[in-house]
């Protein structure tokens, strides 16, 4: 969406909804300071279009978040962009995987808690892993995941086969997929400290820049604007509702 003040175009594209033209109206001067802001990647071009748009997927339609009208923003966004079917249902897989932080935050503290009290966790009989053994024999087995395979290392080893597709399926470079990681795991509805560590080492490796780096969190902060987009709209038609009730044009707003 492009809006349009007297000096000309105010943005040509970013996260905003139909609300940045009611906030323009209400309060001009912070609604030219935050579409600056909120658009600055876009205007930056320090990622491509491309990129960009398929973080912004991922930002939306992570577990965290699902937030079904910028989803499908971003994705037309995206495949106007020049994203194609599969990277966009990469993006998902992804979005979905990422729940596995409930069992890397809550395993270790379930043994250690077990173990405070005297309890101890079932002795598991020696099982098949192939795909936590092939991910350790590539070296990409987390330590992280240790605690919830002693746990249960028959459905990790289910979730590992369903997430090792994923990274593996050669839709994304390495470093797509370091960045699309970053964002999620950096993300406001997240902030898992140390998937983005992880991620941002496995970047720099993968060949990102500081910059390639600090535009993905860029765009996890200027998903805040969603908070307008949603809020916005039921202002104004909660105002107008209340104006009708009241037969008054302008009640409530100064």
């Amino acid at each position: 969406m492009e809006t349009t003040t007297a000096s000309g175009p105010l943005h040509q594209t970013g996260p905003w909804d139909a609300a940045v033209d009611k906030l323009l109206e209400w309060d001009p001067s912070w609604t030219r300071a935050c579409v600056r802001m909120t658009t600055d990647p876009w205007a930056r071009e320090v990622l491509p279009r491309k990129l960009i748009e398929l973080v912004g997927v991922a930002l939306n339609a992570a577990c965290t978040n699902l937030n079904p009208e910028g989803t499908r923003r971003h994705i037309r966004a995206a495949l106007e962009a020049g994203a194609t079917r599969d990277e966009i249902l990469t993006v998902f897989k992804m979005a979905s995987v990422m729940s596995i932080h409930s069992c890397s935050l809550g395993a270790p503290i379930l043994l250690e808690e077990a173990k405070a009290a005297g309890v101890n966790p079932p002795k598991k009989q020696a099982t098949a892993t192939p795909a936590c053994d092939k991910m350790k024999k590539v070296g990409q087995w987390n330590a992280a995941w240790d605690p919830f395979c002693e746990l249960d290392p028959i459905w990790t080893d289910e979730f590992m086969a369903t997430g090792a597709g994923i990274y593996g399926g050669g839709v994304f470079s390495p470093k797509e997929i370091e960045l699309l990681s970053i964002a999620f795991d950096a993300s406001y509805t997240h902030m898992y400290a140390p998937g983005t560590r992880r991620h941002i080492k496995g970047a720099l490796k993968a060949g990102a820049t500081v910059e390639e780096i600090m535009e993905v969190l860029k765009l996890c902060v200027v998903q805040g604007v969603q908070a307008c987009n949603l809020g916005v709209p039921l202002l104004a038609e909660e105002l107008e509702r209340l104006s009708d009730c009241r037969g008054n044009d302008r009640v409530g707003v100064r």
